[in-house]
């Protein structure tokens, strides 16, 4: 069993609201650089800032800050093992030339018929 020591609610709060105060700027942080063009840079600056969140809500959240030292062992090697796996798509991707299968034609680009003439108006009497 785990021990239980008494903690004081108003430093918890105060560590919360600055928690929520970091997670609500680094949210307009990856809004605002999603409007920005940064080529494959995006996914990079997108990925890392996800990374610091979750880690700020694994640390406060769940309580790994103040936990056994193996519990952070794991969830460092879940974000280590996770970018591994996304280093191999990475790779994998940029192996690949062209994804266009060669027995693939190209459109025929077929010219629109010119519009027919108006026919004239009928005269009313």
């Amino acid at each position: 069993m785990s021990e239980h020591t008494e903690s004081n609610p108003k430093k918890d709060a105060l560590s919360y609201a600055v928690t929520l105060s970091v997670l609500l700027v680094l949210t307009i942080i990856t809004v605002g650089a999603s409007y920005l063009d940064f080529g494959s840079g995006n996914v990079v600056i997108a990925l890392v800032i996800a990374t610091i969140k979750a880690s700020l809500v694994g640390l406060i959240f769940m309580h790994l800050l103040h936990d056994k030292p193996i519990d952070g062992l794991v969830l460092v090697a879940g974000f280590l093992l996770l970018s591994l796996f996304l280093g191999f798509c990475f790779i994998d991707i940029d192996s690949r030339g062209d994804l266009q299968p060669a027995n693939v034609k190209a459109p025929v680009v077929v010219p629109a018929k010119p519009a027919a003439p108006a026919a004239p108006a009928a005269k009313h009497e």
